[in-house]
């Protein structure tokens, strides 16, 4: 155990504070505005490059799986982006600490707005497709129940007309032996007339059902185009929208002082030790924040519930389209298990019929068939399309892709107190001229409370 603590001990005090001191050194060579030495320079062309070739790579995937562009334009265009990423990195100043900023702006709202993105684009893309193919399926099993039952019906009509046939038949040759005188006319057949004609009727289905099947896809391939561009529009215009957001906050952080000039940082305690007015802080601690505090103020708190509430209204309509497509799937699947379950119906057409006359008592008519048919609903011939199950990978990441938008609704204020640390490294004497600005506005918000507190003693 003590060996175990000894090691414990070692890797804490000598590897980490190496590794930590190693991470300081990366990070100034990043953030400072002119590399004072070589090794610097070395350090800023190596973090450059890494991180144009994760940027490239993450808008490629981006590209070409999220939004359904082309290999080879994916591809050029996340080369072009890596390449301008690393000369722009690498020579400004600020676009290295514009492009920092982006990383925690992700999470914020712009992020959420990507992520939802790619929801709906996994939605449109597979699930509501699968949905389309399911409904296909139980159309196809109902255009086929429907043909092999008119086809079984006109086959009775036909039997019947053979019935009619065979019945005349019959009666003629009785009426033929009978005296001339007997009958005017010894032409006449019991007739069952058959207008049915199975080929116009299957012609017809087969036009019908071609007709509903154009529809669906053009429907469904409408719907995934008229999908497919909005999400492009769309994930463009947020992703422009979160370069705007970043620039607007550097913007701001270097020309404002009040912006977001509401954090406690030890800068700031520093001052205040200085100036032994240490008290101010105390006093003034419950409208600042603390940057490395995990406390969410009322007002971030409120927000954040606003946006859970919205979020869950989005999630509530991404899970009925799930729902949906597992609707269709176990209605499709139950169609095609109860069709191929429905028997043969034997019908039987039973026919009798007895004549004699007082006339001529030894003349009698006994007419007595039997006629079968089978009414098939399924045919061996008919092709059954089977549902498509839900794709639960999808379903599994769909559902990952909303967990970390509820979690980023709640990291966006640990989010912008990241921005502002980012913004103060790169930045000194800028952030050095805001916590003064800061300091001189809790000494006069003090004096003033003082002097009331004192006019109202008197």
């Amino acid at each position: 155990m003590i060996q175990w603590l000894g090691i414990w001990t070692y890797i804490w005090d000598i590897k980490f504070l190496k590794i930590q001191e190693f991470m300081l050194d990366i990070w100034l060579a990043y953030s400072i505005p002119l590399p004072s030495s070589h090794s610097q320079l070395l350090s800023l062309c190596v973090i450059c490059s890494c991180v144009a070739a994760s940027v490239g790579g993450l808008f490629y995937c981006w590209m070409f799986s999220s939004l359904q562009y082309s290999f080879q334009f994916s591809a050029l265009a996340s080369s072009v982006l890596s390449f301008l990423v690393f000369l722009i990195l690498f020579l400004v100043h600020p676009v290295r600490c514009l492009f920092t900023i982006i990383v925690p702006t992700l999470g914020t709202r712009q992020g959420r707005r990507l992520l939802l993105s790619a929801c709906f684009m996994i939605v449109a893309v597979n699930i509501i497709p699968n949905i389309m193919n399911n409904i296909q399926a139980i159309l196809k099993i109902i255009k086929c129940t429907c043909k092999n039952s008119m086809e079984s019906l006109v086959a009775s009509m036909l039997l019947l007309g053979n019935a009619s046939w065979d019945f005349s038949h019959s009666l003629k040759s009785i009426i033929d032996h009978m005296p001339d005188n007997f009958f005017s006319s010894r032409d006449s057949h019991v007739q069952f007339r058959n207008d049915s004609n199975i080929f116009q009727l299957n012609e017809k289905m087969d036009n019908i059902s071609q007709s509903i099947k154009e529809d669906f896809l053009y429907a469904d391939k409408l719907v995934q185009k008229v999908i497919l561009l909005t999400n492009r529009v769309m994930a463009g215009f947020f992703l422009f929208y979160l370069l705007f957001q970043a620039t607007w906050y550097l913007k701001n952080y270097l020309t404002d002082v009040r912006f977001d000039n509401i954090y406690i940082t030890p800068k700031l305690e520093d001052l205040a030790r200085e100036n032994k007015t240490a008290d101010v802080l105390i006093c003034t601690s419950r409208k600042l924040i603390k940057p490395t505090s995990f406390k969410l103020s009322p007002k971030e708190l409120k927000a954040s519930l606003r946006h859970v509430f919205l979020l869950t209204l989005v999630l509530v309509v991404m899970l009925l389209v799930i729902a949906a497509d597992y609707i269709a799937f176990h209605l499709a699947q139950t169609a095609v298990t109860e069709v191929t379950r429905i028997p043969v119906v034997p019908v039987t057409f039973w026919v009798k019929y007895e004549v004699s006359t007082e006339i001529q008592p030894f003349l009698m008519v006994l007419f007595e068939r039997n006629y079968h048919q089978n009414l098939t609903f399924v045919s061996s011939k008919c092709f059954m399309q089977m549902p498509n199950p839900p794709h639960t990978a999808l379903v599994l990441a769909v559902v990952l892709l909303f967990g970390i938008i509820y979690a980023t609704v709640f990291l966006e204020a640990y989010s912008h107190r990241l921005c502002r640390k980012i913004s103060a490294s790169f930045f000194e004497n800028q952030e050095n001229q805001r916590i003064q600005y800061l300091y001189k506005k809790l000494i006069r918000k003090h004096k003033k409370k003082e002097q009331q507190e004192a006019s109202v003693l008197c």
